[in-house]
Order: C-alpha cells, then sequence, then structure tokens
C-alpha cells in the first residue's frame, strides 16, 4: 500500500513540474538565424515569410509560419534540419552549413531571456 502511496506522490510532482517549467520559461517571440555563430537575420514570430540564408556548403530555406519555424529547404548531404520539422520554441541546427535558427525571445523590455538551469 505505501508503495502506491509513494508512486501516485512522485507522478503527481513530476506532472507539477512539469507544468511549472512549462509556464515560468519565456514564450517565444523572435527568431534569431545564424551562420557561423554571427546573426544575420532577426524576425519577429509573428510575421509570415521565406528566408534564404547562404552557409559555407550550400543555401537553406527557412520559413516562419503561424508562430512556428521551420527548414524547407537544405542543400546539406543528410538534410536532418528538414526532418525536424515545425518547432515553436528551442532550435534547429545544420551541422554541415554551420546554420542555427533560434526561436525564443523573453517578451521583457530588457531582452534579457533566462531557462529553466540557470533561472
Amino acid at each position: 500500500m505505501a508503495d502506491r502511496i509513494l508512486f501516485a506522490t512522485l507522478l503527481f510532482v513530476s506532472l507539477l513540474g512539469i507544468v511549472f517549467v512549462k509556464n515560468i520559461l519565456p514564450h517565444a517571440t523572435e527568431v534569431s538565424i545564424q551562420v557561423e555563430g554571427k546573426v544575420m537575420y532577426h524576425y519577429p514570430l509573428d510575421t509570415d515569410r521565406s528566408v534564404r540564408v547562404e552557409g559555407p556548403r550550400g543555401r537553406l530555406t527557412v520559413e516562419i509560419k503561424n508562430r512556428k519555424v521551420r527548414v524547407i529547404e537544405a542543400s546539406c548531404p543528410n538534410r536532418l534540419c528538414e526532418s525536424q520539422g515545425w518547432i515553436s520554441r528551442g532550435a534547429i541546427i545544420c551541422l554541415p552549413n554551420r546554420i542555427s535558427i533560434v526561436v525564443g525571445g523573453s517578451g521583457k523590455p530588457d531582452g534579457r531571456t533566462f531557462d529553466a538551469i540557470t533561472g
């Protein structure tokens, strides 16, 4: 009986932690596209558009639509960045082209961001 109570308590605390972390993380408001570590493009997430980005090994086409981002065309050999699909938070990385697409933004006036680890 005690093991069932312990299991239910741990399950409840885990689910509560997921909800808490999801609510404290900032909502994504912008897309930053970096080539070889340098920010090349910076767009608001609420404006639909397609962007062609030139990397060291070819071109990448990024689509921003409905507050989500995806890579629709890549010239790299394995095209793993295409297979990641739509994202609304986080990043898409194309290692052969050294291009990263980061979806984030804090919505705070001072522009600072934080994550669940560093606070």
